[in-house]
């Protein structure tokens, strides 16, 4: 097709898409590199910075840790007394500006035998050293987690941070380590030695980095909560979890459980602020406390972004003048289609009658005039033809929808068929796939005890089957009120339709007749599907198999009589293969097998709602899927004289 445009359009096609094109690429590739050069430097540099500031935070509480556990060591190998205690404590809060308290809380009884508490906490306050003696009714503090968990573990642990109401009354994380005594040769737990430092003093560390323009750090404890953060109504209040979930962020939560488990790593994701950021992440090993650091995306690649705007609007700008120049040239090449795009507009609104200006050239605009020349008279011809057409099939259609309506007229539609008689309660359904379908059902009164019923599926569709359709229900009406079994019926009616059978056309049918005193069936199968028999108790089985030869294929056939006893409540499933070959969009069948399943969960409602129940859910199975063969459904519940709910 290509080889076949005109000149202009492949100079203007080819220049102004190539360039285009070319350029894009180049842009493109520009963008992605100097995207993935700056990422690197970004991703390097937030690993020294976050390495730096661990380093930092690692490095003040190392020598934090060092404090307590020298003094644990000192009191588990000395003799002391009260005041040498609060002597060595002052000395250590005073020389230790890190520190911003400190502790020896005793076990108790431990120090004093008649003292229950004995805890000299110095703690630094107005730029003086306040001495402050723990534990009181209000502050027992050997049920406090700094306490408590030391000594469970036997071992030094920081505490999450918390607000210490009673001693230093401010937020605080602590340095715990328990010391021990050796007493008649077991080693003894005296007590805990306690390191405070302010969650200010960190927060001055952490906020001191600087990340762009608006970026920030963040500290975290073991659980996730935020120690230091740029928004105050985080800190101490809200965990990364708690923001994640508040928010569905999936890669936020991941993020947060590696940071609890001391990992490293980086995502991306948008802040309480909403804006897009990259975070990085490291552990505090001392503290297991995680630092992290956000980037945001626009400031990161600012530059870039501001560069790559710069060559497209260039790059824009010289693809338009380009294109302008070769709009200019090819105008001269274009001008004479003008007239022919003009009265192919005309063709377009029907006016088939207009005259198409003549060209004399034989180039393409040449062979472009004789094309539309030959295509308006095929045109005019075309829709003289589709007109007559028309015309005919909506005659058809017309024909088809009264033939429809005379085929639904024939068959029984209003329910309940039979409200003065109690002992039984019928409902049928016929869903045809074409506007005259094959299938059909009947129901008629024998005599004052006997119902006969019956449901078959003529071969092949539309009005030939809707015809023998006609005839074989006619026969069967007929045959029966002569007073025969089903089995005879079946075969009169099989002889009666084999005689001259040229079309080569057959029926499957299941005629049954119900004794309405008894609940006794006598009936005979001529091919079709086996119904199911639904019992009161909801045991739900196929009759027998698909027995006897196909009507109107042979004659002389012959048909078995079977019997079949129904109690009060038990129904008599009846359908044609419409059902259980119902197709979905991903050709699956409805199956014998979905039908028992669905029956079972319908079982407890009455025969019109059964039947109803079925035909929804083989709507919803089959979905958009076109329906390719009639539904027909019949159901016949025995109710032993009188009416079963």
């Amino acid at each position: 097709m290509f080889k076949n445009r005109g000149i202009a359009f492949k100079l203007i096609l080819l220049v102004s898409a190539s360039s285009a094109l070319i350029f894009l690429l180049i842009l493109s590739y520009n963008y992605q590199s100097s995207k993935k050069m700056i990422e690197e430097n970004a991703r390097q540099n937030a690993w020294n910075l976050s390495r730096a500031t661990v380093n930092r935070i690692e490095t003040a509480l190392r020598s934090v840790q060092k404090v307590p556990e020298n003094l644990a060591c000192y009191l588990e190998n000395s003799s002391y007394n009260k005041d040498e205690l609060v002597r060595v404590l002052r000395a250590v809060v005073e020389t230790n500006h890190e520190i911003y308290g400190a502790a020896i809380a005793f076990e108790p009884h431990a120090f004093d035998r008649n003292a229950l508490y004995f805890a000299p906490y110095f703690y630094k306050k107005g730029g003086k050293t306040e001495l402050l003696y723990l534990g009181s009714e209000s502050y027992k503090y050997f049920y406090l987690d700094w306490y408590q968990i030391p000594m469970e573990l036997r071992q030094p642990q920081w505490s999450e941070p918390y607000f210490d109401e009673g001693a230093g009354n401010i937020l605080m994380a602590t340095y715990s380590v328990p010391f021990y005594r050796t007493i008649n040769g077991g080693r003894r737990l005296m007590g805990i030695v306690t390191s405070d430092i302010s969650l200010e003093w960190l927060r001055d560390i952490v906020s001191s980095i600087k990340i762009l323009k608006t970026g920030y750090g963040a500290l975290l404890s073991r659980n996730g909560t935020f120690i230091t953060h740029p928004s105050k109504e985080l800190i101490m209040n809200d965990t990364v979890f708690g923001i994640a979930e508040a928010r569905g962020d999936k890669t936020l939560r991941e993020a947060g459980k590696q940071m609890v488990r001391s990992g490293t790593g980086s995502i991306s994701y948008k802040n309480i602020w909403g804006k897009q950021c990259r975070m990085y992440y490291a552990p505090v090993p001392s503290s297991g406390w995680s630092l992290s650091l956000i980037f945001p995306v626009d400031e990161l690649m600012a530059d870039v972004v501001k560069l790559h705007r710069t060559m497209l609007f260039g790059g824009a700008a010289g693809i338009v003048l380009l294109s302008l120049a070769v709009v200019f040239i090819a105008r001269s090449i274009t001008r004479p289609l003008t007239e022919i795009s003009n009265a192919a507009t005309e063709m377009g609104s029907g006016n088939l009658d207009i005259d198409l200006p003549s060209v004399r050239s034989h180039d393409e605009v040449g062979r472009l005039s004789d094309a539309f020349h030959s295509m308006r008279d095929s045109l005019r011809e075309y829709i003289r033809k589709l007109t007559e057409t028309t015309a005919a099939k909506e005659k058809i259609e017309s024909e088809l929808k009264i033939a429809s309506d005379i085929q639904m007229s024939i068959l029984p539609r209003i329910f309940p068929a039979f409200p003065d008689r109690p002992e039984f309660d019928i409902f049928a359904l016929i869903e045809p796939a074409k506007e005259v379908g094959g299938d059909f059902y009947d129901f008629f009164e024998i005599d004052a005890t006997h119902l006969c019923f019956i449901i078959a599926d003529v071969s092949g569709k539309g009005v030939p089957a809707a015809l023998y359709m006609a005839v074989t229900k006619t026969l069967i009406m007929s045959k029966a009120k002569e007073g025969i079994t089903a089995d005879r019926i079946l075969m009169k009616v099989n002889d009666e339709l084999s005689r001259d059978n040229d079309v080569n056309m057959f029926v499957t049918i299941f005629c049954g007749i119900l004794d309405t005193s008894t609940g006794e069936v006598c009936y005979a199968n001529g091919g079709h599907n086996p119904p199911l028999v639904i019992r009161k108790d909801g045991d739900i089985s196929f009759l027998g198999e698909a027995g006897g030869l196909v009507i109107g294929a042979f004659e002389g056939m012959t048909y078995t009589l079977e019997k079949l006893m129904l109690g009060p409540g038990d129904t008599v499933f009846m359908y044609t293969d419409g059902v259980t070959e119902a197709m979905n969009e991903k050709e699956e069948l409805f199956s014998d097998e979905r039908l028992e399943r669905e029956l079972a969960s319908l079982n407890v409602v009455g025969i019109q709602e059964l039947v109803s129940g079925i035909m929804e859910k083989i709507t919803f199975f089959t979905g958009d899927a076109p329906q390719s063969d009639d539904i027909t459904m019949l159901a016949v519940r025995f109710l032993g004289g009188k009416t079963f709910v």
